[in-house]
């Protein structure tokens, strides 16, 4: 999956609004013109993902200030890297019901645990930023890593190396020393809003382990953006972990 939006044709739109049964276009808040929610796994669970009803409703948490300390918290370019993909909302709907239903893509709460502990966007997974920015050996990454789908190699050959490196100049190798990332899932990565680095940090420790930057994506409106839309949020259980931390 190249880009998202690109995508979207016209012929996935209508897959995708033929799940909703008849009373669904009674709610006055759909998430689109097309679209009145959607559904995504999180947890082994069920969770419909739609838009807060009451057309009153504002928020009163840390998500309606408008001003905090920079830096740390500044503003994120709209385009984090080279190949990089940044994504809206409506992306996201197709990602959940399209990628994350087929297991083919992953929905990554790059924040730290005491933020996703306070709430994540269904069907995400949290696996910090931090823990991209470890070492190509410590098990954390090792697991996470493993979580979205890459391979680790063993000892790699002489001739094996030149190939790649070869190969490599034309854009055409998804291998490093140490990674086969052929099979590595097409991955979201979120973080708190426009203002906040863990995803972009996250991102660019992505891209350094050679991660394919065609296969990452950047939501930049974060869970700040979800919030203003009125957005199901879920709350992690107390058992739940980080992916990368059980």
């Amino acid at each position: 999956m190249k880009h998202l939006l690109a995508r979207m044709t016209t012929a996935a739109v209508l897959s995708v609004a033929s799940l909703y049964p008849a009373g669904v276009a009674a709610l006055d808040v759909k998430l689109t013109d097309y679209l009145a929610y959607v559904e995504v796994k999180h947890a082994g669970e069920e969770v419909r993902v739609q838009r807060i009803q009451n057309q009153d409703n504002v928020l009163t948490d840390g998500f309606a200030k408008t001003s905090r300390k920079c830096p740390p918290f500044c503003i994120q370019p709209m385009q984090v890297a080279p190949g990089v993909e940044t994504v809206a909302e409506a992306e996201i709907f197709r990602f959940m019901d399209r990628e994350i239903r087929n297991g083919k893509g992953v929905l990554v709460d790059a924040r730290t645990p005491s933020w996703h502990k306070k709430g994540t966007i269904p069907g995400s997974i949290n696996i910090p930023f931090t823990v991209f920015e470890k070492g190509v050996d410590e098990p954390a990454l090792v697991a996470a890593f493993e979580q979205l789908g890459a391979t680790q190699r063993g000892d790699v050959g002489s001739m094996s190396r030149g190939f790649e490196s070869v190969m490599g100049l034309f854009g055409e190798t998804e291998v490093t020393d140490y990674w086969d990332f052929s099979d590595a899932m097409d991955v979201v990565l979120w973080c708190n809003g426009p203002w906040c680095g863990q995803s972009p940090r996250a991102i660019q420790a992505l891209l350094a382990h050679g991660y394919p930057a065609g296969k990452i994506h950047y939501y930049r409106g974060g869970m700040q953006m979800w919030k203003v839309l009125g957005l199901t949020v879920v709350m992690p259980e107390s058992g739940e972990k980080s992916v990368a931390l059980k």
